[in-house]
């Protein structure tokens, strides 16, 4: 039967598909209610598509095995699996450690064993991180696509297990530059990963009345008026509801569709079903309670199950009634219900004895393939504690593979069920969902620490359960303050387990640090650093940062300044030191420490982490104007943050940007971004923020003129009483502070300010601190004489690694020397400043130099924009790593995408830049530096 009424949605998913073709792909999500024609749509469209234009890969996701991590796309790739072998070996590993555990086949089939077994069974592949996973999923459909495009069918979407759904979502955001194009049938109000990954989203609703007319009386053009508008009435449009009614009433079943007007659709339709079924032969009967019962089994384990039940073979052809009937169909060794609703009613029209007696037989058959099973001989058990201590040891070598998060939880999840003491197991657990936040799946955290919950616990371990459940929005628990998080520490360290107790007390300085919970709390989470024997000296350092960047700043900078001599080639190390550098206002070295994380946290799955090393790389960078760093960093931390439901570090990663926008001239993108942040922040309480926006919305407001408005936006970070106060990033706004102050003429309301934060820079070799106060130095001073000697002194310092403070404090002094009348002088330092500000692509501040110098007699340059302003953030994160010699695959390792699409965007890159090959690439990147 033709497909009625849904040209336009047929239209819509048909277009996905085209763009696959043409090689710009894409998802489609398909929403809607039962029998709404989700699957009809589908199943229309591949029946019209050529095989030598597209190939199709399809997956059903079942209730079997909802359960069973990456069943579902393990179904899905397994006719493309070959095309593996052209992977990087890390991408390699990561399909293996999902699929290749012995729960699938060779052709990527579910093995017919018992599901509960599944259930228990938490091996590597079991809790594989996803988003190594996905990558090499990503990468795997590259392959398979350079011969011919590709279409990904999932159905059931709400039941696909969530390791294949997360992997899918990764995918589908990544398929713009792939001829890949997805669509995903979900039932309407139910819930997937995919849901939440901004993918378009088709909801059918519902056929007009002129085509539902169409389709009752295409089926029944006899029915009688008053049955055939009762049906109508009944159906409501519903596709599925229209057919099986007018079916029920055609047969001479009127009454199932007129005397149930008060029964809900679904159950409606099952009655309808209910009646086809029991037309059926008693085999054919059997045969389809067996396949509702063990849902997604193969048809061999239905056939071996139906000779116990009724004492005799049973053959596909038994099948066939069914199949005519359009209640299932078959595909190879699959059995698959047409409607779930189909399935419901085989179920509700069995009776219990017919239940029992098949789930009976259904034991049966999976015990006879269980003892077949290879067994290991049984050997002396080792010691609880030994268990133990041997768990941890082999989480710490699992941890440094790549992807290695998960696997080492389940190094520690496999040790807790051998460990023969409740308080050994719980123990295990509890680190093992320590370990799981690393990898960003609140789910696998929830879970084990649910397992933990089971055993009873005791007053430290709920403590630590809170813990653990806060560090995924440390910022939004109240239920755990850094004062109480702190107090905690000391208690675990004083029972031994100080790797712990660090882990905790860094959990309560981050707390500190975003939602400022007060001077003592800071000085008791920093005491705990110095006084109790860590030997894990970077995350001290860390900690110290987060509470104490002005009183511990000379210590913490050269211990950085140690570590940045003698790297320590550890990449959670790096990630501690470069948050430790940021804090303490030596962004110069928070530039190398975050670069040098990066890539040891991709390379070990730690999209937590990474996340966060990528936010901090990008603010430390906006605020140096080092705008190739922070451009395509920020917009790395975004993207991420939202994959990984990081909301803190989205909202850090988009007020950066903001930031960002605002130095690039862009103001009303900079007033969308800032007013993003500030929405997030004030959610989430998180101070640092709405500090970082209201720098932003000073810079948008300055560059329009608004002195007052912009000083008012920087006086909220020096107000203890405002949501924006934070105490560690005011000094780094001081040259700011103190620029717009000059130009509104309001210095005077600053001096004091400055005064105070003089005092506190004596106790500090902050640069970013010493920046700003020997900037306001020469601003503010009274007399002429001190000003320019302030100038020429804030210009002899080392400011080599800091060309945006240095241009501006130029600036600023040539701005001086023109209001003293003293223009020759003044476009010396004003032109060094607009070069320099041109060189780092600070529109506002090029076109105020412009200004001024033209202010001064002399005709102003046109800009002309530099490399990283004429792309965007993805096209210059790649252009970067080209240049720097890394191939197309290593690229798309690094940025998790795959190699075709990075060809794509250097393809788009070159001819932008008025480059022909990666040498003229790298030559005119480091030309722009």
């Amino acid at each position: 039967m033709a497909l009625i009424g849904r040209g336009p949605e047929l239209a819509t998913v048909t277009a996905v598909v085209d763009r696959a073709r043409a090689g710009s792909g894409g998802a489609l999500l398909i929403s809607g209610e039962p029998g709404i024609g989700k699957t009809a749509l589908l199943e229309h469209l591949l029946t019209g598509l050529a095989p030598a234009d597209v190939r199709v890969l399809t997956t059903v996701a079942t209730e079997r095995d909802a359960h069973l991590p990456f069943a579902g796309l393990s179904r899905l790739l397994a006719s493309v699996r070959s095309h593996g072998a052209a992977l990087p070996p890390a991408q390699r590993a990561a399909l293996a450690g999902a699929f290749d555990s012995g729960a699938f086949d060779e052709t990527g089939a579910v093995d017919a064993e018992d599901n509960d077994k599944h259930k228990d069974k938490h091996d590597d592949a079991d809790t594989a991180d996803p988003f190594p996973v996905a990558l090499a999923t990503l990468g795997l459909l590259a392959e398979a696509a350079t011969r011919l495009p590709l279409l990904l069918v999932v159905e059931d979407l709400h039941l696909l297990d969530a390791a294949s759904a997360t992997a899918l979502a990764f995918v589908a955001r990544r398929l713009a530059s792939e001829p890949v194009a997805l669509l995903a049938a979900l039932r309407e109000g139910l819930d997937s990963p995919l849901n939440n990954a901004g993918l378009p989203t088709l909801a059918l609703k519902p056929l007009d009345a002129a085509h539902a007319a169409d389709v009752v009386d295409g089926q029944a053009p006899g029915l009688s008026p008053s049955l055939r508008e009762r049906v109508l009435a009944e159906a409501g449009g519903n596709p599925l509801a229209l057919t099986e009614l007018t079916r029920a009433a055609r047969q001479g079943h009127a009454a199932t569709a007129v005397t149930t007007a008060w029964l809900p659709l679904s159950t409606r339709l099952e009655k309808a079903f209910r009646s086809r079924v029991a037309a059926l032969p008693s085999r054919t009967r059997t045969l389809l309670v067996i396949a509702a019962v063990d849902d997604g089994s193969p048809l061999t384990e239905i056939l071996d199950v139906a000779r116990l039940v009724d004492g005799e073979p049973a053959g596909v052809e038994d099948l066939a009634p069914a199949v005519d009937a359009h209640l299932i169909t078959l595909s190879g060794d699959a059995l698959r219900f047409r409607h779930p609703l189909m399935r419901a009613a085989v179920l509700s029209g069995t009776s219990t004895r017919r239940h029992h007696a098949v789930r009976a037989a259904l034991a049966k058959v999976l015990d006879h393939r269980t003892e077949r099973r290879i067994r290991q001989p049984v050997t002396a058990q080792p010691s609880p504690a030994d268990v133990v201590a041997a768990a941890l040891e082999e989480a710490n070598r699992r941890i440094e593979r790549p992807g290695g998060v998960m696997s080492a939880v389940s190094a520690l999840e496999h040790a807790a069920r051998l460990a023969g003491r409740p308080e050994h197991r719980t123990e295990l657990l509890l680190h093992a969902a320590d370990i799981a936040v690393e990898s960003g799946r609140h789910d696998e955290v929830v879970r084990l620490l649910n397992r933990a919950a089971s055993d009873p616990l005791t007053a430290q371990q709920q403590a630590r359960v809170t813990w653990t459940s806060a560090r995924f929005q440390e910022n939004v628990h109240a239920d755990a303050d850094a004062y109480a998080l702190a107090a905690l520490a000391e208690e675990v360290a004083s029972g031994g387990d100080t790797g712990l107790a660090l882990r905790i007390l860094w959990t309560a300085a981050r707390r500190n640090f975003w939602l400022e919970s007060g001077e003592d709390a800071a000085r008791y989470v920093a005491d705990l650093a110095l006084r109790l024997p860590f030997d894990n000296e970077p995350q001290v350092l860390a900690i110290l940062a987060y509470t104490a960047p002005m009183t511990q700043g000379a210590h913490v900078i050269a211990r950085l300044r140690h570590w940045a001599a003698h790297p320590s080639g550890d990449a959670t190390a790096d990630r501690f030191l470069g948050t430790a550098a940021v804090l303490v206002g030596a962004f110069d070295l928070a530039a190398g420490f975050s670069a040098a994380s990066l890539s040891g946290l991709r390379a070990q799955g730690r999209l937590f982490q990474l996340v966060g090393a990528l936010a901090a790389r990008g603010w430390s960078a906006a605020l140096l104007c080092d705008l190739a760093v922070a451009v395509p960093s920020a917009a790395e931390a975004d993207r991420l943050s939202q994959e990984t439901g990081q909301t803190l570090l989205q909202g850090t990663a988009r007020c950066t940007k903001a930031l960002i926008a605002a130095l690039q001239g862009e103001l009303e993108d900079a007033e969308r971004l800032a007013q993003e942040s500030i929405d997030l922040g004030s959610s989430l309480r998180a101070r640092p923020v709405l500090a970082t926006a209201r720098m932003a919305l000073a810079q948008v407001a300055a560059a329009r003129g608004a002195f007052d408005e912009a000083l008012q936006h920087l006086r909220q970070l020096q107000d203890p009483a405002a949501a924006a106060y934070h105490p560690t990033l005011r000094y780094y706004a001081l040259i700011d502070l103190v620029d717009v102050a000059q130009r509104a003429h309001r210095t005077e309301e600053v001096r004091d300010l400055v005064r105070r934060m003089e005092v506190i820079a004596r106790k500090t070799p902050s640069t970013a601190l010493h920046v700003g106060v020997r900037f306001a130095r020469a601003v503010l001073a009274h007399e002429d004489e001190d000003a320019e000697r302030h100038f020429l002194e804030a210009l002899a310092a080392d400011l080599t690694r800091w060309p945006f403070a240095r241009a501006r404090t130029q600036l600023a002094y040539g701005e001086w020397l023109r209001r003293r009348r003293r223009d020759a002088q003044a476009r010396g330092p004003l032109r060094a400043a607009r070069d320099a500000f041109d060189a780092l692509g600070a529109v506002a501040f090029s076109e105020r130099s412009r200004r001024e110098l033209r202010a001064s007699g002399e005709a102003g340059s046109e800009r002309v924009p530099r490399a990283h302003e004429l792309l965007n953030p993805q096209e210059l994160q790649i252009a970067t790593l080209a240049a720097e010699g890394l191939t197309n695959r290593e690229i798309g390792e690094r940025l998790h995408l795959s190699h075709r699409t990075v060809s794509n965007h250097l393809h788009r890159i070159f001819p932008k830049l008025g480059v022909t090959s990666r040498t003229a690439l790298g030559h005119l990147l480091r030309s722009a530096d």
